[in-house]
């Protein structure tokens, strides 16, 4: 009887127990889904408040449930360009926004051509009449790219400039792939096309170094210009030219070497900056102290809502490497994307198709899955605008293809028309502790690609012939969209890439512009009228799990961002690691011949890749 009585105990409180804890998660539900919400309730007058905490994307990746709820690292927060664009737009006419204040302290960075049109929009709010006002501890490359068009910069007291221009070490791979008996089995075509050259050899090649230092010399004559332009009094000269002297110079006061050099204009801590802006455009309710009237971006959009008057002009984007199968935002699936555009068509009255291109390239297949999904939009005979961003890339190009009219950024990077497989083997490695491999075979292609034994020379003529082949066809969709011969295109193909200023002159791209330019000309071509049309953003509707995610997920980022220049070092460091990973999982796994760049991920919006979790990166980092 006592077991009974002690049985039922035990079971009564696992009933509470469950009770509780259902009562937590449906409140912590309830919170999560007002969190994730912004209160369009909150918008006043004052400033409008860019909190640039992250990196500024095209498209935000997916939240990972699992690795959001079980991981310790900090998460790191995306902001749409578009919606940073369209806020300021729509500062212009506010008259409840005093001015924009820009807030830098923990921004990782973002594209060249994603920072250019964020620019071009914080000048349009000047010539609204209206004050823009920058502040960070630390200005970088991308930071200060930004900061140069606000009306005032402040810098922290102890924080500095640390402006490098693009370039530097990436790792190469061949040395260790000896030291462990792996061989990588590399089939392409392009002279240029060094995406597998970090697992053939220990080295950049002098082809691959030519064309890459041209389009960095043309990227960051792109940046000193348009930084001149909008500050013409920063004098940026020895600081790129003699850093070392002019750090010494200031005795290694960095903050004052700015100021001197008229990077910045006044150097005070965040209360002092927040007491400024107060004084001119009023105090916070709460009477903070260096806290100032604003309203944040997210609330500001909110207020106003999505642009639903006037006709459709469906707006696909097309974001990160291009995989096979299917995918959340931030990854461009070949059947998600196409599944999209597909639906579009069927359900949704669209006057004309813009495509937004972000993207390195990746799979053939999920390419022209994409591209052939694109078609199905000028078969209904509505104009198709590409409208590239910072990247438009070999299966980023391929895809572009059937546009209308291609713009492309000056500072896009574009190109890299050229494909390539690898496969790893072991052969050599299993010599190494005395494993070897036999057996027979029914035909000259039985047991391959033998990764045991070594691949057959003609499995290697088959692979390397199928490439060959593929990068026909590449060259035939390039001359027939571009009305060129496929030897004229085979001239300034072989892999190489090409800034976007430079591709319009060689017929790669139409014209230059951004994406409001895109826009404008569908409109033309739809024949709607100026005021006629609003952007339909043909995207996968946010899952509830994600929403809930939003809502709980700490500011992680917010905590854990840059702040001064060694936090920022620290955060490239990170970065080059995710990169050195994400380098070796495309040994295995990446599936079927590929039309990528990888050097392009110099040029793309610097948020990490997802840890790796390939055999080859598991057994090197055992064997470290």
């Amino acid at each position: 009887m006592q077991f009974v009585r002690v049985s039922w105990k035990i079971l009564v409180g696992l009933k509470d127990l469950l009770v509780l804890l259902f009562l937590l998660l449906f409140f912590a539900a309830i919170f999560a889904l007002l969190n994730a919400s912004p209160n369009p309730a909150m918008v006043r007058d004052g400033a409008l408040l860019l909190k640039l905490d992250g990196v500024v994307s095209e498209q935000p990746g997916e939240i990972d449930a699992l690795t959001t709820l079980t991981s310790s690292a900090a998460s790191v927060g995306e902001m749409r360009q578009r919606d940073i664009v369209r806020a300021l737009k729509l500062a212009e006419t506010d008259d409840r926004v005093k001015a924009v204040v820009v807030d830098m302290d923990r921004f990782m960075g973002g594209g060249q051509a994603s920072l250019a049109a964020i620019g071009s929009s914080l000048d349009g709010v000047k010539k609204a009449g209206k004050s823009v006002y920058a502040f960070a501890t630390a200005y970088t490359d991308d930071s200060y790219q930004l900061a140069a068009h606000a009306t005032q910069i402040w810098m922290d007291p102890l924080g500095g400039a640390m402006l490098t221009g693009p370039g530097g070490s990436q790792p190469y791979f061949k040395g260790l792939l000896d030291r462990l008996g792996v061989k990588a089995n590399i089939y392409r075509v392009g002279t240029y096309k060094s995406a597998v050259e970090p697992f053939m050899r220990s080295d950049q090649s002098e082809a691959s170094k030519a064309a890459i230092k041209g389009v960095y010399d043309e990227i960051w004559g792109q940046w000193k210009a348009a930084v001149a332009k909008a500050r013409p009094q920063a004098q940026l000269e020895q600081m790129l030219t003699d850093p070392a002297g002019a750090v010494e110079g200031a005795q290694g006061n960095l903050a004052q070497l700015a100021l001197s050099s008229k990077l910045v204009d006044t150097l005070g801590d965040r209360v002092a900056f927040g007491k400024f802006v107060a004084s001119k455009v009023g105090d916070d309710d709460k009477k903070t102290t260096g806290g100032f009237a604003n309203t944040p971006m997210d609330a500001f959009l909110a207020h106003y809502g999505p642009a639903s008057a006037g006709k459709q002009i469906g707006v696909v984007t097309i974001a990160g490497t291009i995989v096979d199968g299917e995918g959340g935002p931030g990854s461009a699936a070949g059947d998600t994307v196409s599944g999209l555009i597909y639906d579009a068509l069927d359900n949704k009255d669209l006057k004309a198709l813009v495509v937004r291109v972000d993207s390195p390239g990746g799979s053939v297949m999920a390419s022209e899955k994409i591209r052939l999904a694109i078609e199905a939009a000028k078969a209904k005979k509505i104009p198709v605008i590409v409208s590239m961003a910072n990247l438009a890339a070999s299966g980023g190009y391929w895809i572009s293809l059937p546009a209308d009219v291609i713009f492309a950024d000056p500072s896009t990077i574009t190109g890299s028309i050229g494909i390539f497989g690898v496969i790893p083997s072991v052969e050599v490695g299993l010599a190494k502790i005395g494993v070897n491999a036999d057996g027979v075979k029914a035909t000259p292609l039985s047991g391959e690609p033998d990764v045991l034994n070594g691949f057959s020379p003609e499995f290697d003529r088959v692979a390397q012939s199928a490439i060959e082949n593929g990068y026909r066809q590449f060259l035939n969709r390039v001359a027939a969209a571009r009305k060129k011969t496929p030897a004229q295109v085979d001239a300034i193909a072989q892999g190489r890439v090409w800034a976007g200023g430079t591709a319009r002159q060689l017929g790669l791209v139409d014209r230059t512009g951004g994406m409001n330019d895109a826009l404008a000309e569908a409109a033309r071509r739809a024949g709607l009228k100026s005021d006629g049309w609003h952007a339909e953003y043909i995207e996968p509707p946010v899952s509830f799990t994600e929403t809930l995610l939003q809502g709980l997920m700490p500011k992680r980022a917010q905590a854990t961002a840059p702040m001064d220049i060694f936090a920022h070092a620290a955060w490239q460091q990170n970065l080059f690691a995710q990169r050195v990973a994400r380098d070796l999982n495309m040994l295995t796994g990446v599936k079927g011949v590929q039309a990528a760049c990888l050097e392009c991920g110099d040029f793309a919006s610097p948020a990490p890749s997802p840890t790796d979790k390939s055999w080859l990166a598991i057994l090197i980092k055992a064997l470290s």
